[in-house]
């Protein structure tokens, strides 16, 4: 069996943030949420997150997670304080214990199975995670025999300068026999400068403790102020865009385009400069995405075009032109082969296939049918300051422009609107309507000047 238990009670007042530092989002999610999805990949039995400065936020940010256990760590008296306030809550428990970071979100799922396989296959009381840093400066040294057993742990300022030449550094990464844990962790002492607790001075009273390299140091990678967490976020990015070139994306110009690692690619798509990909985004194969594009939480089919367009919360599908200077969101659906043009919003619209709404129009809570073209400056009156209503449209309808639909309005099948017209009611299929005043000349008429 396994158990999770993850540090997140400090303040992270380098943060100089009201927010405790492991909600800080990082790639889309927050970075304790982040640390929480690494270790499904081990299938923990119990999770829990020990929480401290605003616990309560912590615990309502996660609150959609399911089976997350929460022990509270009323004062940050060090790592190994926060592993004293586990044992009321694991009384009985036989296993694993992995001990990991709020604030360390880089660390990928196989270094986390790698760890727990080497610490059960050996049966280890502990097992640590190290790195080969190529400046470990200011991180506690590990020292280990020809077969990785530890064998000394040293903090940097203790060091002599031989021991300094040691690249393996403590990652801060445990993984302990549970059992074995319990027998040491309430003997454990507070007598240094700090009067804290470490998780280290247990790992110095277990035997045998064995260390483990991570293959990239960079997943180690902690975060203590905004600058550290625009580092994490580099570095993520880089690794996601490295993956998606690999897998057949070409990215023009990756270093001015993000991609959240929860955003899903096919092969043959082109991602254009200036663009960003959030949230729980899919597009399809043979897409041309951007240049300066915003795709948020939202399902793009194959062979579309988006440029210089916003799209959110939205479903776009196959042969799409989409911009530029377009705005979906709300859950609008587009259907296939459709033309979505210069400055048109769509907010809670849907749109049959080979509908063309070319340029400077709006259509709120709308459903428009197949083939429908809709002149420019069309405009869906949907708010009468106190209800949304609806406007629906049906196939092979035409409004002329300068119009405007006052909702709630149901066009019929292959009706023409009159430039200009403002329609209140209803619309019959198969006719033209025209709702605007007669044009009136009057010759000869003009303003007197003012004497």
């Amino acid at each position: 069996m396994v158990a999770v238990a993850i540090l997140a009670a400090g303040r992270g007042s380098r943060m100089k943030s009201q927010l405790p530092k492991v909600l800080h989002p990082l790639g889309g999610s927050s970075l304790v949420e982040r640390v929480l999805s690494c270790a499904e990949s081990v299938q923990p039995q119990r999770r829990l997150v020990i929480v401290g400065f605003g616990g309560e936020q912590v615990q309502q940010a996660l609150s959609h997670l399911p089976a997350i256990e929460f022990v509270e760590q009323a004062q940050q008296l060090g790592t190994g304080h926060a592993i004293q306030q586990v044992m009321p809550y694991l009384q009985g428990f036989e296993g694993s214990l992995l001990v990991l970071n709020g604030d360390v979100p880089l660390l990928r799922s196989q270094t986390l199975m790698s760890l727990l396989q080497t610490h059960e296959t050996h049966g280890n009381a502990a097992t640590i995670l190290t790195a080969q840093m190529p400046d470990p400066k200011g991180y506690g040294r590990v020292f280990c025999d020809g077969q990785n057993i530890v064998t000394q742990i040293v903090e940097d300022r203790d060091c002599t300068p031989a021991q300094r030449q040691n690249r393996r550094v403590n990652a801060g990464i445990y993984c302990f026999d549970w059992q074995a844990l319990t027998q040491v962790l309430p003997t454990l002492q507070a007598n240094n400068q700090q009067q804290e607790y470490y998780i280290t001075d247990a790992v110095n009273f277990l035997s045998p403790v064995m260390a483990v390299d991570v293959e990239d140091h960079q997943e180690i990678f902690g975060i203590n102020d905004r600058k550290q967490l625009a580092t994490a976020s580099q570095i993520l990015q880089n690794r996601i865009k490295d993956d998606w070139m690999r897998a057949g994306v070409t990215l023009i110009d990756p270093d001015s385009i993000t991609i959240d690692d929860a955003v899903q690619l096919a092969p043959d798509l082109v991602i254009e400069p200036q663009t960003h990909l959030r949230g729980q985004t899919k597009i399809g194969s043979g897409c041309r995405i951007g240049p300066g594009s915003l795709v948020e939480n939202s399902q793009i089919g194959e062979n579309v075009t988006l440029l210089y367009s916003v799209v959110s919360d939205s479903q776009v599908a196959a042969n799409c032109r989409i911009g530029p200077y377009a705005h979906l969101r709300g859950d609008a659906e587009v259907g296939a082969g459709c033309r979505i043009g210069n400055f048109v919003e769509l907010k809670q619209a849907q749109l049959g296939e080979r509908t063309n709404v070319a340029h400077l129009s709006y259509l709120g809570d709308a459903s428009l049918g197949n083939q429908v073209n809709v002149g420019a400056g069309t405009i869906t009156a949907n708010y009468d300051g106190v209800k949304k209503h609806r406007t629906q449209i049906g196939d092979r309808s035409k409004t002329g422009s300068n119009t405007v639909l006052v909702a709630p309005i149901t066009i019929g099948q292959d009706v023409t609107i009159a430039a200009g017209s403002t329609l209140t009611e209803d619309v019959p299929d198969d006719c033209l309507v025209v709702a605007r005043a007669r044009q009136v000349v009057k010759p000869g008429w003009r303003l007197k000047p003012i004497e």
